[in-house]
């Protein structure tokens, strides 16, 4: 009887590989800020990346193909009188991007078609309703012109962008700080986590607490957690003893510890692969896990590495993926002063009639490139005899 010792998965040999140094962003002052956010935002058209500015807060926008080196008098979006901590691009429309701050207000911008030549300073709509500087800013997934926001003040607030006000305010939910948000699937349902170490999954429409899970992680520094398509809970975050782990809330709960480095994991999720991308700040690695129904259910597939470490990290949406290529993520990796793109390939299986009419080409090319050189001896023969 044969025994199956390597997991089967479509996705084992998925390997990441960094673009060319004239396909990156350079001389970018990335934002400096203590707060563990992406500090990159991508869509199809622009990648938007926080950076230091001084007297207030900024961030610049870049078509896709402004690669190379960025200009210091670069326009930016500059509106907020403090420093901007998390920004993220409407999913309905590629030219809207709403921005978080230190100021305490939320700002949505309206993007010219091809991008900035002059700085932006008047937002479409200012949202004030937080009492201290906002963190977390997250449009619904599937309802034009829904906005979340969640600050330091421990409250949730979900906004109509279209008429500037505020629809829920969920303000007496969590004790302490919201280290982050997501939205289930379909946008029915929030899945918050807190400082005081519980993951909370809330109805946001009736004001409710559906399900907590409380010491998720025992450690005291920041976790994360993500819906994932089948309406479970993804999490990642430290033990007591500081050592990093992840964790999958279903039963049975299956939890497992990384390393003992201590920059905050940002996980990524994939719902058509059911991939999730763990990047750690100041890491210098994508570690990537595939989640099955077969135990212990989080199967780990790869990692990439480069040198430098990461200051933050913007994930592509898979419309703006190029499939010709087995392309199944982007992510746009901030360094220091630079942003560099990383594609994420599954080799495809060549197939017997694909390497057959290679080969075939190959040899019809050498056959016809002879013939030519056969031709042009012929005519300095004749040339010479004559």
């Amino acid at each position: 009887m044969s025994r199956r010792v390597v997991r089967q998965s479509k996705f084992r040999h998925v390997f990441g590989q960094a673009v060319r140094n004239d396909q990156c962003y350079d001389d970018i002052r990335v934002s400096r800020v203590t707060w563990d956010s992406s500090f990159c935002a991508v869509n199809p058209k622009f990648v938007a990346i926080i950076i230091d500015a001084s007297g207030g807060g900024a961030f610049l926008i870049l078509p896709l193909n402004k690669t190379g080196r960025i200009d210091k008098a670069y326009p930016t979006v500059c509106g907020h009188t403090g420093p901007v901590l998390d920004i993220d691009w409407c999913p309905h429309n590629d030219h809207v991007i709403a921005s978080g701050s230190e100021d305490c207000t939320v700002m949505v911008w309206q993007i010219p078609e091809n991008g900035l030549d002059a700085a932006l300073s008047e937002p479409v709509v200012v949202l004030e309703g937080h009492s201290k500087r906002v963190g977390i800013v997250s449009w619904h997934p599937t309802a034009r012109n829904v906005l979340l926001s969640a600050g330091c003040d421990n409250q949730v607030v979900i906004w109509n962008v279209g008429t500037g006000e505020a629809m829920i305010s969920l303000d007496d939910m969590h004790p302490d700080v919201i280290f982050s948000v997501s939205w289930s699937r379909n946008g029915s349902l929030l899945c918050t986590a807190c400082k005081d170490k519980k993951v909370r999954i809330i109805d946001p429409r009736k004001k409710k607490i559906v399900t907590e899970k409380d010491k998720a992680h025992e450690g005291a520094r920041p976790m994360r957690a993500i819906f994932l398509a089948d309406g479970n809970i993804f999490t990642t975050g430290f033990s007591r003893m500081s050592e990093r782990q992840l964790a999958l809330w279903k039963s049975p709960i299956c939890v497992q510890e990384m390393d003992s480095s201590n920059g905050v994991l940002l996980p990524f999720y994939d719902p058509d692969t059911s991939i999730v991308y763990l990047c750690g700040k100041g890491d210098s690695s994508i570690r990537y896990f595939e989640i099955t129904d077969e135990a212990p259910f989080v199967h780990y597939l790869n990692t990439f590495s480069t040198k430098e470490p990461q200051r933050g990290m913007g994930y592509m949406p898979k419309r703006g993926l190029d499939v010709n290529k087995c392309e199944i993520a982007r992510f746009y990796k901030l360094h220091e002063r630079k942003c560099e793109p990383i594609i994420m390939t599954v080799p495809r299986k060549v197939n017997k009639l694909e390497e057959v009419l290679r080969e075939f080409k190959s040899l019809r090319d050498r056959v016809i490139l002879q013939d030519r050189r056969i031709a042009r001896l012929e005519d300095q023969v004749s040339k010479v005899a004559m």
